[in-house]
């Protein structure tokens, strides 16, 4: 069956794809345990003249098969797509997660998605990896359906961290909840980022002294530091800028509404209605509220200083 005419049209890939080598998960953050699959996939792809696929989800499996259970996401919307694009995958397929996709068990999936869409001829996984039904895809599970069905499977082992644990998504999303930023950073291989689109805001921060680019608020499901201001550089169509950045409410001035706001060092470029990326590199202080905006600027003053001494070591 994967020999069918029509698994390029069922799949996307064009049709001089004459098979694949092929990763399946959700590869929230795209961390460095994710770019050892991705690495291997390529070199797996280069030596059989495969094209490389990965083929991941949306939403997240658990927000359809267990929400109360659903994480917050490390990458959402095009930031994955944003990271996956700096790899040298040949093609990512992005499957809409089902509940009826969810009552797929190993076998299935294996026949039906990935051999007969998309023409699987080898199918690289992480150590701990399982798909379909009750995750019953295991390492043990797809050796024996590859054997059964004529494709190898290569089981990619984890990649420890300075702790002597495997990196995963969920140890980065533990780092990132507790303000450790530069332990996320370590596992991710990037600093971690937040994507959003400039924004017109209350023009407050330029009576202070410190102009503020303004960023949309996060999707729901995007996982955000604690509340507070941290050392950041933001990535914009115009270039990269070291900077700093509020997470939060303004208590200062009694308004509670939750804020990323941006200021930018030595530089003030419009980008009202473009996409930048706040890469958050250090977390500074907690957002508190001060007795006057005097207050408020002098302790800006001393964040600056930290921020840039902490961008010129980073």
């Amino acid at each position: 069956m994967a020999d069918r005419l029509d698994w390029h049209v069922e799949s996307g890939l064009p049709p001089d794809v004459a098979g694949t080598v092929l990763t399946v998960g959700t590869f929230d953050g795209v961390h460095a345990g994710h770019r050892l699959v991705l690495e291997r996939l390529a070199a797996r792809a280069a030596a059989t003249g495969l094209r490389s696929v990965l083929v991941t989800f949306e939403p997240h499996p658990l927000e359809v098969v267990n929400p109360a259970a659903a994480p917050h996401l490390l990458t959402v919307g095009d930031e994955k797509l944003e990271v996956l694009a700096e790899s040298t995958l040949d093609y990512l397929a992005i499957l809409p997660f089902t509940a009826a996709l969810a009552q797929y068990d190993a076998s299935t999936f294996v026949d039906a998605v990935l051999r007969e869409r998309f023409g699987m001829r080898e199918l690289l996984i992480g150590y701990d990896h399982g798909f379909g039904r009750g995750r019953s895809g295991d390492a043990t599970v797809l050796k024996e359906l590859g054997a059964k069905r004529g494709f190898g499977v290569e089981v990619v082992p984890p990649v420890m961290g300075p702790d002597g644990r495997p990196v995963s998504s969920t140890f980065i999303r533990r780092a990132i909840a507790g303000g450790d930023l530069e332990r996320a950073a370590g596992a991710l291989g990037r600093p971690y980022g937040i994507s959003g689109t400039v924004i017109v805001g209350e023009r407050r921060g330029r009576t202070l002294g410190y102009r503020t680019l303004n960023l949309s608020v996060p999707p729901a499901r995007k996982l955000l530091p604690p509340d507070g201001v941290y050392a950041v550089r933001v990535c914009t169509p115009l270039g990269t800028f070291g900077g700093m950045v509020n997470l939060g409410g303004r208590p200062t001035f009694d308004d509670p509404t939750w804020t990323l706001e941006a200021h930018l060092f030595d530089t003030a470029p419009d980008l009202y209605g473009r996409r930048v990326r706040v890469d958050v590199i250090h977390r500074l202080r907690e957002t508190r509220k001060f007795g006057s905006a005097a207050e408020l600027v002098e302790q800006l003053g001393r964040d600056e200083q930290a921020a840039r001494h902490v961008l010129r070591d980073d």
